[in-house]
């Protein structure tokens, strides 16, 4: 199956908008063939902001002086309009050789036969030092079409300068629930006189539903591509974030809609918030920008609940495309990427810690404070027996905008947490074909 125009319109969402996106500024223009002096040029492609593309640079400098005759023709978006313009250029026939790939649009390229099957080339891409649950993330089946460009999780941060001048406790991050969650929550916000609530997160991240609903013993996707997860689970997380609000713990209904993306213009950071759910990959930012005393602890409810939620995961994966002009130079230059540890030396932890537990250990005296905290947390996650993360299936990507929608429904009493839940399940499985 190919990657046609009229797929690929109806998989970047692009009804209506056509296929005529241009490149401009710094991302996804294409490129011309050649390096110039007869060498060979890559085009790698990912999202992210300014920072990131300095240190994915100074990787590839690395590879460049071990590779001569290699170049890569590096461009980055923001993740907004990421995902449409890597399709546009699918859909021109001029794919990039090395692309970033979001974990809710695998499936959709792999199917239609748009990415290199990387158990093909065993051979050219070392994935022997990643342990069997970071190898699955990307695998379909017998196949493997990805590497985890780094591995994270999400856990809770908790603001200790907030904890000490409001006297409330910092809970055990090792066996703390829910329930401990809320009543912390409340004991911040009314020691404070509710100048800061004492947690705030939100009801329609993927990610935290996903471990909610494993610590109840179910799985939001199942390894065959179904939705997973009960109306009565749904109900239940809807009416937590209704209760700690209630409770005076959390914030009122919209709060969150005026503050940026970044770690600097979080509430975490503004001091209105105590604790919030973060990636991991996300540590030292959020530390700086919350002013350097944040704890990380592991989400609630993992020793409470009926079995584990958490999982190592990943920002996003390396994948090749099928098409690429230069398979052989594209593979070595993920391999340097995955397993060379002067690579993850140069870009840090920005895509999250790297995939390969070896090299993780190898460069984590170089890194600074805070990211040897975030390695250290992925390291123990890896070492404990905790569920699979499956392959997000096609549809995937539509059933989060409608969480996104029906969450705003809930938290603003326009439906019951009964009506959001049958609402999403309803609208779930008809994205997922069933």
């Amino acid at each position: 199956m190919s990657l046609s125009r009229r797929n690929l319109v109806k998989l970047a969402g692009l009804s209506g908008l056509g296929l005529g996106l241009t490149a401009c500024g710094r991302g996804f223009g294409g490129g011309g063939d050649g390096a110039g002096g007869g060498g060979v040029q890559l085009n790698m492609v990912w999202w992210g902001d300014a920072s990131r593309a300095q240190k994915t640079q100074a990787a590839l400098e690395v590879f460049k002086k071990k590779n001569p005759g290699v170049t890569v023709k590096t461009e980055y978006q923001d993740s907004g309009p990421y995902k449409d313009k890597l399709a546009t250029r699918f859909a021109a026939g001029n794919p990039p050789d090395l692309m970033m790939m979001r974990m809710d649009s695998l499936r959709e390229y792999a199917d239609r036969g748009a990415l290199l099957d990387l158990n093909q080339h065993a051979g050219a891409v070392d994935l022997s030092g990643l342990s069997e649950g970071v190898r699955a993330l990307a695998a379909v089946g017998d196949k493997n079409y990805g590497v985890a460009s780094g591995l994270n999780s999400i856990g809770f941060v908790v603001n200790r300068t907030l904890t000490e001048k409001y006297g409330v406790r910092i809970p055990d991050g090792d066996t703390w629930s829910w329930q401990d969650l809320a009543a912390f929550a409340r004991d911040i916000s009314k020691a404070s006189g509710k100048k800061v609530y004492g947690t705030g997160f939100e009801a329609y991240t993927l990610a935290n539903l996903i471990v909610f609903t494993r610590q109840r013993g179910e799985d939001f996707y199942t390894a065959d591509g179904k939705l997973g997860i009960s109306e009565a689970t749904l109900v239940a997380w809807f009416e937590m974030f209704q209760a700690m609000r209630a409770d005076g713990g959390f914030p009122p209904a919209g709060f969150f809609e005026n503050v940026g993306g970044g770690a600097e213009q979080s509430y975490l950071a503004k001091g209105a918030i105590a604790s919030q759910i973060i990636p991991t990959n996300n540590f030292l930012s959020y530390n700086a920008a919350a002013g350097g005393n944040l704890v990380l602890l592991r989400m609630p409810g993992e020793t409470t609940e009926k079995r584990r939620g958490q999982s190592v995961d990943t920002p996003a994966l390396w994948s090749v495309a099928a098409k690429s002009k230069h398979p052989a130079e594209t593979l070595k230059l993920l391999n340097f990427l995955i397993n060379d540890p002067d690579a993850s030396r140069a870009t840090g932890t920005t895509r999250g810690v790297p995939a390969n537990a070896k090299v993780a250990a190898e460069v984590r005296p170089s890194l600074a404070a805070d990211d040897q905290v975030a390695t250290d947390y992925l390291i123990g996650l890896q070492k404990e027996e905790l569920p699979r993360a499956y392959t997000y299936p096609p549809g995937s990507s539509s059933i989060a905008s409608s969480l996104q929608s029906i969450a705003a429904e809930v938290e603003f009493k326009r439906q019951t947490p009964q009506q959001g839940a049958a609402a999403f399940l309803d609208a779930g499985r008809k994205a997922l074909g069933g």
